[in-house]
């Protein structure tokens, strides 16, 4: 059998494969938390014109949000993959600060769409 680049990394090969993985159920988590507070507020039976526009708003960030991470998370595995063959693995610095915001951008809307609801 012969031997080839990717099966001398098979541990870094899977464990990329784990992050990918990773990736996409925090991706799935994000939309949830968009569609769960959009499904909370129009099932409550308060509602104004704001408290509307704020649910939507998280909806559709969260949306947004979760595809643009999916297709992140999928360059980024695929660039990983790269530089665990080629040798040359770089860590994913801007890749984590960016998540960091997108989490606390979505904890900001939820976090304002609750205060709204007194």
């Amino acid at each position: 059998m012969k031997e080839t680049n990717e099966s001398k990394y098979i541990q870094q090969h899977l464990a990329n494969e784990r992050t990918f993985l990773a990736w996409i159920r925090t991706a799935i988590a994000i939309i949830g938390i968009g569609f769960l507070t959009t499904s909370l507020h129009y099932n409550s039976l308060q509602g104004n014109p704001v408290q509307d526009k704020i649910a939507l708003t998280i909806s559709g960030v969260s949306i947004v949000i979760g595809l643009a991470v999916i297709i992140g998370s999928t360059l980024h595995y695929y660039r990983t993959r790269k530089h665990i063959n080629t040798q040359t693995f770089v860590s994913a610095d801007a890749f984590i600060k960016m998540m960091a915001v997108v989490a606390t951008i979505v904890l900001l809307f939820v976090t304002v769409y609750f205060f709204s609801l007194r």
